[in-house]
């Protein structure tokens, strides 16, 4: 009886963590996105930049329309942007679009841009944050 009060909880442990299964994912590719250099790709906003927000709903399950601000939606998503609020043009660094849901912050608590998505996020407003 001994013997079973023991073997019991190692059996049980042992399919616990058999079962247990792991895939190990590859980190993408990053390219270099330079976003000082005048030669750059022009990252258009309806190219690079909405599909950013929207891939996989990133950012539009909360950011919609009803939802928290900016109203980033396909339809809404520039006009909600293009304001002081959270682009600026004289130091896009500072930028909230940017800023707020950068890799590593403690700003946003819930999903944050990859690193690549914040280069190209930075080049848009730094190439002028244009509707292109």
């Amino acid at each position: 009886m001994k013997k079973l009060k023991l073997l019991l909880p190692i059996i049980i442990l042992f399919i616990t963590f058999s079962a247990c299964k792991y895939d190990f994912i590859l980190p993408e590719e990053i390219p270099v996105i330079d976003p000082d250099n005048p030669t750059a790709e022009i990252f258009g906003f309806a190219e690079y930049v909405l599909p950013i927000f929207n891939k996989n709903d990133n950012c539009t399950s909360c950011h919609k329309t009803g939802g928290q601000l900016p109203d980033l939606t396909t339809e809404k998503a520039y006009s909600s942007l293009n304001s002081a609020r959270y682009i600026n043009l004289s130091s896009p660094e500072q930028s909230k679009i940017y800023t707020h849901p950068l890799p590593g912050t403690s700003t946003h608590k819930h999903k944050k841009y990859t690193a690549q998505e914040a280069a190209i996020i930075l080049a848009w407003i730094k190439q002028g944050a244009k509707n292109n």
